[in-house]
C-alpha cells in the first residue's frame, strides 16, 4: 500500500505523530510536513508547493489529510486521483465562536469558519475523530453521512510513555496536571480545588505548561495565596515521561465547561494511562467510552472544582484504589488505545474506503 501523508500542523504534534506510526505499519508512507511550529498559513502554502507534483504526477493508493489540514482539503480534493482520508480532528467553527468565544456564530469569521469545517469534510471521502462523541457532533453538525465518519483513539508515543519507576522518593503527594491553558481545559478548576486542599499537609500540585489563560490562572492563584502550587512553564514532551512517573496522582481533564470538553479524551490522559498512572478524568460521554469509573480511571464532575477536590483527597488517602487503577489504566491502554490497537484499526478503515 501506497500513502500519501500530508499534515498542516508539525509532524510532531501528537495526533500527527501516532496516526503516522500507525500509518507506517500498513504500508509504504510518503511524508509531506513541516517538522517546526509556526505561521499556519504559511505551514500550509509550504506543504501545498510540495504536494503538487506529487499530486499531478503519481498515483497513491490512500492520501491522508492530518491535523491542521482544513485548509489543504480545499484543493488536494479537486487534484487528488486517489480515495482521501481526512482527520479532521478539530471543528474550527466550534473551536473559534463556542470553546474559545473569539467570534460570534453568526459573524463572517463564524459563517466562514462553519463552511471551512462543513466543505473540507463533504470533499473527503472518509472523515476521521478521535471520539464516537465527537464524531456525532460533525454528523449533526455538518450534515455528514454516518456512513463516511469513523473515530479512532488518540492514543500517545509509546516510545516516551511507558510504566517506569519513580525516580523522587520522598513523603509529598504530587498531583500533575499539564496543559497549554485553552477554556476547554479548565485549568481554574484545578487552582480552585487546591485551595480547598491547602490544609493538607503534604500534598502538592505541580502544574505544566502555558497558553492564552496562563496569567488569569497566576493571578487567580496569587489572588488566593496558594502555596501547595509549583508553576512550571514548559517542559519538553521527552521529558514529561519523568514528570509522570513522579505523579502520585494525574488529572486528565479535560474539567472545562464548554460542550466541545465534553466531546474529546485529552491527549495527556492517553500518556498518564499508557504509564500506568491513577488518573482522574472529566466525567462525559467521550471519556466514558473509554473508561469505567473507579476501574481504570476516577470519573469526576467537569467544572465542579469541590468534586474535584474531593477525588484528589479520597485517592490520597486510598493507595490501594491508586495502585488498581493504575493496572487497570495501562491494561485499558493496551487494550483500546495502543499502536497496535491503532494500527488495526485504521486498517479496517483504510481497507473500507480503498476497498
Amino acid at each position: 500500500m501506497h500513502i500519501l501523508y500530508l499534515v498542516g500542523r508539525e509532524l510532531g504534534y501528537p495526533r500527527n505523530d501516532v496516526l503516522l506510526r500507525a500509518f507506517r505499519r500498513l504500508g509504504t508512507v510518503h511524508v509531506i510536513g513541516e517538522t517546526q511550529a509556526g505561521s499556519l498559513s504559511v505551514r500550509t502554502g509550504r506543504v501545498l508547493v510540495r504536494a503538487l507534483p506529487h499530486l499531478l504526477t503519481q498515483r497513491y493508493d490512500l492520501i491522508f489529510v492530518g491535523f491542521y489540514g482544513h485548509l489543504l482539503m480545499l484543493p488536494i480534493s479537486l487534484l487528488s486521483r486517489s480515495p482521501v482520508l481526512f482527520d479532521a480532528f478539530v471543528s474550527t467553527y466550534d473551536t473559534l465562536c463556542f470553546d474559545r468565544g473569539l467570534f460570534a456564530p453568526h459573524s463572517i469569521v463564524g459563517q466562514f469558519a462553519f463552511w471551512l469545517d462543513q466543505t473540507s469534510c463533504h470533499r473527503a471521502d472518509m472523515v476521521l475523530l478521535d471520539t464516537c462523541a465527537h464524531a456525532d457532533y460533525f454528523v449533526h453538525t455538518f450534515a455528514l453521512s454516518p456512513d463516511k465518519v469513523r473515530f479512532l483513539p488518540v492514543g500517545c508515543n509509546e516510545d516516551i510513555f511507558f510504566p517506569r519507576p519513580r525516580a523522587k522518593r520522598d513523603t509529598i503527594t504530587r498531583i500533575l496536571y499539564y496543559s497549554t491553558y485553552l477554556p476547554l481545559h479548565g485549568v481554574e478548576t484545578v487552582i480552585r480545588a487546591a485551595a480547598l486542599l491547602r490544609a493538607e499537609r503534604g500534598l502538592h500540585f505541580r502544574l505544566i505548561g502555558t497558553g492564552p489563560k496562563y496569567v488569569r490562572i497566576r493571578q487567580l492563584a496569587n489572588s488566593l495565596g496558594l502555596e501547595n502550587i509549583t508553576f512550571v512553564p514548559f517542559v519538553p514532551l521527552q521529558d514529561l515521561a519523568s514528570e509522570i512517573a513522579d505523579a502520585d496522582i494525574c488529572l486528565g481533564g479535560h474539567f472545562g465547561s464548554s460542550e466541545k470538553a465534553a466531546r474529546v479524551i485529552a491527549g495527556k490522559t492517553y500518556q498518564c494511562i499508557a504509564m500506568g498512572k491513577p488518573t482522574i478524568v472529566g466525567d462525559n460521554a467521550a471519556n466514558r467510552e473509554m473508561f469505567q469509573h473507579g476501574h481504570d480511571a476516577w470519573l469526576c464532575p467537569m467544572n465542579d472544582h469541590e468534586a474535584l477536590a474531593e477525588a484528589i483527597l479520597h485517592l490520597t488517602n486510598s493507595p490501594d484504589l491508586c495502585l488498581q487503577l493504575g493496572n487497570n489504566a495501562r491494561q485499558t491502554f493496551l487494550e483500546r488505545a495502543s499502536i497496535q490497537i491503532l494500527s488495526n484499526q485504521l486498517e479496517k478503515i483504510v481497507k473500507s474506503l480503498i476497498g
